[in-house]
């Protein structure tokens, strides 16, 4: 009795401790929860990717629309999202002190030309004078030139005295004289008309660039867009928006206008993925409605709130609707890995690194937990560089809650 007794303890015990050295049930698992992913070999892009971003106007497609003169707003005709044209009247303004000095620049104008036309007048009366002396002169000489030559020959026949002779030569040589004397008159009297109408002219010149200078400043208070666009949210003054009503100062900016069709795409791009952005890099932008390629033109070198700001510049044709402040999303491709193994990037880990990943076994029925290395990732998948092999089925899915254990049962 005894040792039957002794034998049951005996067994017992040995039971007890071989249920002790048994491993936990591998605990069941939702097959519809989790999300595995096949291991795959060929061309990985190396992305990353801006989730928040807008499309904003390029800067060579912003036409910034300053005030000529001190002004008062009067009109306000476009506001800000309109489509216009480049003659579109944007807003009106009303400097009354302007008016006064065109209406000034144009009689200043007026009496330059008249006292040009009565110089002129009196110059030509004074030249006119000094050419009928000289057609004058020009009869006389003729005359008296043909009666020295007359007397000359009478003299030498004897039939006048030498004194009648040497009078006529006599006479005919002051008018010779004369002649030249009213010749260089008038060349002299002519170079001063030039001189003197040349710098009435210039009074003129003057005059007119100032009517020109007011009048400009005249047609720029019906302030217009100057190019085809998209009119822009108006500037923000020291006394606040523009408004029907506000005085601006001449150089202050009372409109912006931007051609639609000259946008680009400016990214947020997290702190830690923007160091391997390069310019010129490709890059496609998602307007959701339609993608659009581009390539990386500008990285700000600026950090705010732990992302950076990258510009795209589009090389695509923007869809209908892309406007200036539409939000986007975009994809930047870094680098290209050839015949490398990748999977879809986990749900937890980070690059180069060695992950602690579920595989599934050959029969989809349980899942081992198996250490695997990983290198560069992109936006949804992630290099495999030890492991894994190729056509192996891994969970994605955030398995934290699985931590204590190495082998789940899937159903």
């Amino acid at each position: 009795m005894f040792v039957w007794a002794g034998l049951a303890t005996v067994v017992l015990a040995a039971s007890a401790f071989a249920v002790s050295r048994l491993k936990p049930a591998a605990p069941p698992v939702d097959s519809s929860a989790v999300w595995p992913d096949t291991v795959k070999r060929g061309e990985l892009i190396i992305q990353v990717r801006g989730s928040t971003g807008t499309l904003v106007p390029r800067e060579d497609s912003i036409q910034l629309i300053p005030a000529q003169t001190d002004a008062t707003v009067v009109r306000i005709r476009e506001l800000p999202g309109a489509i216009v044209t480049p003659d579109t009247i944007l807003l009106d303004m009303s400097d009354p002190p302007l008016d006064q000095q065109l209406t000034a620049a144009k009689l200043q104008l007026q009496q330059a030309q008249a006292d040009y036309k009565s110089q002129q007048a009196t110059l030509q009366s004074a030249l006119m004078t000094l050419k009928t002396t000289l057609a004058q002169i020009d009869a006389d000489y003729e005359t008296d030139k043909r009666q020295a030559d007359t007397d000359q020959q009478l003299c030498k026949l004897g039939v006048i005295s030498g004194l009648v002779c040497g009078a006529s030569e006599s006479k005919f040589q002051q008018l010779d004289q004369q002649r030249k004397i009213a010749t260089e008159q008038i060349d002299v009297t002519q170079k001063a008309m030039t001189v003197e109408l040349a710098s009435a002219q210039s009074k003129i010149d003057q005059a007119q660039t100032l009517v020109d200078l007011y009048q400009k400043q005249t047609e720029a208070l019906e302030v217009r867009a100057g190019i085809a666009g998209e009119v822009e949210q108006l500037p923000v003054g020291t006394n606040g928006p523009i408004q029907v009503g506000s005085h601006v100062t001449a150089g202050t900016p009372v409109a912006e206008v931007a051609q639609l069709n000259k946008l680009k795409a400016a990214l947020q791009i997290a702190e830690t993925q923007a160091h391997d952005i390069q310019i010129g890099q490709p890059a496609s932008v998602d307007t959701h409605n339609g993608v659009v390629p581009g390539h990386v033109s500008r990285i700000d070198p600026n950090v705010s709130n732990g992302t950076r700001t990258v510009d795209v510049e589009l090389d695509g044709t923007l869809p209908a609707g892309a406007v200036p402040g539409l939000s986007v999303d975009g994809t930047i491709d870094l680098a290209r890995l050839h015949d490398v193994l990748y999977v879809g990037r986990p749900a937890l880990g980070n690059d180069n690194s060695t992950l602690s990943l579920f595989k599934e076994t050959p029969d989809r029925k349980e899942a081992v937990r198996v250490p695997v290395k990983v290198g560069r990732s992109s936006v949804s998948s992630i290099q495999i560089l030890e492991g894994l092999k190729e056509g192996d089925v891994v969970i994605l899915s955030d398995m934290s809650r699985y931590d204590n254990v190495d082998r789940i049962r899937l159903e």
